[in-house]
């Protein structure tokens, strides 16, 4: 007899058994190592059949585990997440049984050169959009399919029909009544198939414009809420002797009668499974089921029984334990039971893995699709990315360029394969053909001094030695052309996660060491220069983003005319005698820096080395500008309400949204007025600071101060109030399965990634905490890109407690509501401090007003999800729902990826509406010298920080006396991007070997950059304002914050 008990094992560093010693269990082999070596002996040839019914040989020693022959499969087939994967056979009693991965291959298969190994499916996890890689889809899609085949998957017509539509549609792509119809006759997805054809027909007429990749998604999607998904009968008999099939899954044990589920025992309520000879015992936990302590089963023999108590210890095990479970001593006499023990990495610990490898795309067939797909391999240990793009140099055009003369040999894929098939190469004109005489080569090192020339010249941006968290978001510009991104955690292949697309690396890195020295030589040293710089910087920023709304989103809502005409005029005449303002300011700030830096033929520099004088008189003619400055608010409020009486113009807004030129949510850019406001007032403050009270500047310093003080005073209400409501109409864009968020009283607090715990173990999930209720929410890879709701929460009446002890789960408290309770469990100590906090204060506010502000979310009708106040669990949807279900995701338009929320998601942190506040008033702009870990040139960028990430751009018009400031330059928009949540930000150590100075070091992880700013002060600047992005804040600061603001 052998029993196991299902405990919970915390997991004391996720991921660390990781880097430890490899595991004698399931493959924890990375596909960037090589496959362990075959021990010594007679190499026997082993056919294994793959998903897609091709057959493969392995040469093995039969003395080699079956661990060694299922991570030489993985290996061959690049595949990353192996665990779900597993190997079958026949064996002499014509039975299909597992291979054990630990034991020999001869003490399992009798003749082994007869055995056809089948390489399947084992684990089939609760979410599909835990599956983080496409090929990991696309081999589970495979399966389904052959499950259908097989009958082992029934369901009802409708749903068989839909899920044949995305297999064929992923085979033949768009439909084409002749096509499919001959394909439908000479493929067989499902028996009976031919009463069907007519439903699959009309149903792939829907799935136009479909990627293999994206159907295969849907069919995931369709698949796991069917009652058989993944299910596997083990025949089985009661103890009244009537027949019944138990079968294993992710949430417990399944009792059928046929295909009909009558019973289950969730995970939570089983104490221990155990088997004697061939009875199968469940017992109960006493406080679960006080009526029935155990249930009996009887199966046909000991060996059926045996297999399906090792295949439930697998499952508990992956699915509900953070790590593997520690084998147990071998006993010194006796043997009691068996001493089976599940082996290798855990459903946790695998998506620990996956989220921090960084990954290449390496293309892989698919055998029936007429399109190639693009998926990744694991470089190295990176941030929190779960998918990496790459791209690499295309074709020359005759506006560029020569391309890099020297790309680095670690970029991994040399090139890439676009939607028309055709091939474009990276070419390095270093690398002459030997046939080609010595003139080619004297010509291609002139070509390639050039180019270089070219690229010192441009400070131009290439592709990163890391695979990192860094967002592309162009495509032009000298020594970056034809950029094909490829990233393939989502199936829509467009735009994606910042966390998930490349770097500009340092393939071109300029290096400008003696250049900036002699720079830095001829600028003045004083502290007020470098003052006065920031306000030109920040103004030069400003200037742009005033000028997305005049410019862009005025061309962007004129083309269709869908801008009501009061709004238009209410937009743009209050806009545009601002820009038209602050052109004139920046002009006149730059004018006295080319003064101050001795740029001029000015003779006497004394009378130009302030900067108070400029801000006084242009601040005071700004004071006429308040008028303006009040109604943003009702701005704000009328354009959403013009958005949501409107379809036609919420499509135009969100498609401006995708522009690359709108590189932050589009409300964002209304508010920039009244944020500069506080720019101005802090810098000032920093002026004043600097300057004793008898300095010439100091008192046209301090009277400029005191203008932009009483203009903050005035609007700093409406500044509050607009900063709220902004963050609601964001949420609720980003969000489905809501209508109601944006109501008159509720206040957003703050919002981040926690682990929710369910029947079906942690659960990623996003929770957002409002004055009133509390949402938690997941994120499908659909091609919107959003959240969807899971339940809502009313916080009056709520206590917390905090709960590790009763769950062995870390940093875990318990929520208890009037009508549920959750467990949830934070990713640190200090974010669950932070969400305690949060959470209490919120309490306290509901319970101040009686719950009267508390009103619960109603689901949106495009939504087509009836929920409850509570959860609703996917089991409890039925088949006939998921038609519904899916086109609510699939009319959904494309969403940006790069938000706050996505970060927070994929960093697994939390973000208050402090910390939002607090970031508003540090912003900063500026040139720095960036260098990569192991790279040995500095590259100059101008680079915006703002909304907690760092923006770069290949450079920003150098001012000059008679150079006047162009909107609609080249770098009207970032090149690329670097959420800056969970980065630590410090000086670099002695192992850095960086032995400049103004150095400071951003990390995360396996991520390493380096910069270098001008001057102690930018330096000293740049490391509070990222400080501020990365160290989050917490109530008290906010408290203080609105009580100290003495505008």
């Amino acid at each position: 007899m052998a029993d196991v008990e299902l405990t919970h094992h915390s997991l004391q560093t996720p991921g660390a058994r990781l880097g430890g010693q490899d595991s004698t269990g399931i493959s924890t082999l990375e596909p960037s190592q090589k496959p362990p070596s075959s021990p010594s002996g007679k190499l026997v040839p082993i056919k294994v059949q793959l998903l897609d019914d091709t057959q493969e040989v392995y040469e093995i020693s039969l003395k080699a585990s079956g661990k060694l022959l299922l991570d030489m499969i993985c290996h061959n087939l690049n595949l990353v997440e192996s665990d779900y994967f597993a190997l079958e056979f026949l064996d002499h009693r014509k039975v299909m049984v597992w291979l054990d991965l630990l034991k020999p291959i001869m003490k399992q298969v009798r003749r082994p050169r007869h055995v056809v190994m089948r390489f399947v499916v084992k684990f089939f996890p609760p979410d599909h959009a835990q599956l983080q890689e496409e090929l990991t889809r696309y081999l589970f899609a495979l399966q389904i399919k052959q499950d259908l085949a097989s009958g082992r998957m029934s369901c009802n017509d409708t749903s068989a029909a839909l899920l044949v539509s995305h297999i064929v549609q992923s085979e033949i792509g768009d439909y084409d009544e002749a096509v499919i119809r001959e394909h439908l006759e000479k493929n067989k997805y499902i028996p009976q198939q031919e009463a069907l054809e007519d439903k699959i027909t009309e149903f792939h007429r829907r799935h136009v414009g479909h990627t293999p990749a994206a159907s295969d998604y849907q069919l995931l999607e369709i698949a796991r809420r069917l009652e058989m998904y993944g299910i596997r009968q083990h025949r089985a008999k009661d103890r009244e002797g009537t027949k019944i099939n138990l079968s294993v899954s992710h949430t417990g044990i399944i009792v059928f009668q046929g295909n009909n589920k009558i019973n289950s025992f969730n995970w939570a309520k089983v104490r221990k499974l155990s088997f004697k000879r061939k009875r199968f015992l469940i017992k109960f936990r006493p406080e679960m089921n006080s009526c029935q302590d155990t249930l009996e089963f009887s199966m046909a023999s000991r060996d059926s029984c045996k297999a399906f108590w090792k295949i439930c210890v697998e499952y508990h095990a992956f699915f509900r334990l953070f790590e593997e479970p520690k084998p147990k001593p071998k006993p010194i006499l006796f043997s009691r039971g068996s001493s089976f023990r599940f082996s290798g990495r855990t459903q946790k610990q695998l998506l620990d893995y996956v989220k921090e490898g960084g990954y290449k795309k390496i293309q892989f067939e698919r055998k029936h699709s007429k399109m190639r797909s693009i998926r990744s391999l694991p470089e190295h240990q990176s941030l929190v990315p779960k998918q990496s793009g790459i791209f690499t140099f295309g074709a020359q055009s005759a506006s560029t360029g020569p391309p890099s003369p020297s790309p680095r040999k670690d970029l991994g894929v040399s090139r890439t394969t676009d939607e028309d098939g055709i091939e474009h190469k990276s070419r390095s004109p270093a690398r002459s053909p030997k046939r080609e005489g010595q003139e080619e080569t004297v010509r291609d090192k002139a070509h390639q001094a050039k180019a270089q020339r070219e690229h010192q010249n441009a400070g131009s941006l290439a592709c990163s030695p890391h695979v990192s968290e860094l967002s592309l978001n162009s495509q032009s510009g000298p020594g970056v052309q034809n950029l094909s991104l490829s990233p393939s955690l989502s199936p829509d292949g467009k735009q994606h996660s910042p966390l998930m697309t490349p770097l500009l690396t340092d393939a071109a890195c300029v290096k400008t060491d003696d250049e900036e020295e002699m720079r830095r030589k001829r600028f003045p040293a004083d502290k007020a220069y470098f003052i006065a710089k920031e306000v030109s910087t920040t103004e030069r920023t400003y200037l742009k983003d005033l000028e997305v709304i005049t410019a862009s989103f005025q061309s962007a809502v004129a083309k269709d005319d869908v801008l009501p005409e009061p709004l238009k005029s209410l937009v743009f005449s209050n806009f545009g005698p601002l820009y038209k303002f602050h052109t004139g300011f920046l002009k006149e700030i730059e004018q006295r820096l080319a003064l101050w830096e001795g740029r001029s033929n000015a003779h006497i520099k004394g009378d130009y080395q302030r900067i108070g004088d400029v801000m006084l008189k242009n601040l005071r003619s700004m004071k006429q500008l308040t008028v303006h400055l009040q109604k943003h608010n009702e701005i704000l409020m009328e354009l959403e309400k013009a958005i949501r009486n409107s379809r036609k113009l919420e499509a135009v807004c969100r498609d401006f949204e995708q522009q690359k030129v709108c590189y932050l949510p589009l409300n964002i850019f209304f508010l920039r007025p009244l944020h500069r406001l506080m720019h101005y007032k802090q810098i000032l403050e920093r002026l004043c600071k600097h300057y004793p009270p008898t300095h010439v500047d100091f008192r046209d310093s301090r009277a400029a101060l005191a203008e932009v003080a009483e203009m903050a005073a005035q609007l700093h209400g409406t500044m509050i109030k607009m900063e709220n409501f902004q963050k609601l109409v964001e949420l609720k864009r980003d969000l489905i399965g809501i209508d109601n968020l944006v109501i008159p009283g509720r206040e957003f607090i703050r919002q981040g990634c926690v682990s929710k715990l369910s029947a079906k173990g942690l659960q990623q999930r996003m929770f957002f905490l409002f004055n009133d209720i509390l949402l938690y929410t997941s994120r499908g890879l659909t091609v919107s890109n959003q959240f969807k709701v899971h339940g809502q929460i009313p916080l009056y009446g709520m206590t917390i407690e905090e709960s590790e002890d009763e769950w062995s789960v870390p940093h875990c408290f318990t929520l208890n509501a009037q009508r549920q309770s959750i467990v949830v469990a934070a990713s640190a100590r200090v974010e669950m401090d932070k969400w305690i906090e949060d959470l209490q204060m919120a309490i306290d506010l509901s319970q101040q007003c009686n719950g009267s502000a508390s009103e619960l979310m109603t689901p949106s009708p495009s939504d087509g999800l009836n929920k409850s106040s509570d959860e609703t669990s996917v089991e409890q949807e039925s088949e006939d729902d998921l038609s519904a279900s899916r086109t609510s995701l699939e009319r959904q338009s494309p969403h940006r990826g790069n938000t706050t929320m996505h970060v927070c998601w994929h960093r697994n942190t939390s973000v208050s509406m402090v910390d939002y506040s607090i970031a508003v008033e540090n912003q900063l702009s500026g040139n720095l010298l960036r260098k990569f870990k192991n790279s040995n040139g500095w590259q100059k960028l101008w680079v915006v920080f703002t909304n907690f990430c760092l923006f770069f751009y290949k450079s920003h018009q150098v001012s000059d006396v008679s150079c006047k400031y162009t909107p609609g330059s080249k770098d009207n928009h970032p090149l690329a991007s670097l959420p800056l949540l969970g980065y630590s930000v410090t000086i670099p150590a002695e192992s850095d070997n960086i032995h400049k100075d103004y150095v400071f070091k951003l990390q995360f992880k396996s991520h390493v950059y380096f910069f270098r700013a001008e001057s102690e002060y930018t330096f000293e600047r740049w490391m509070e304002v990222i400080r501020s992005a990365t160290s989050s804040a917490t109530r008290t600061r906010l408290l203080s914050r609105k009580e100290s603001h003495a505008y």
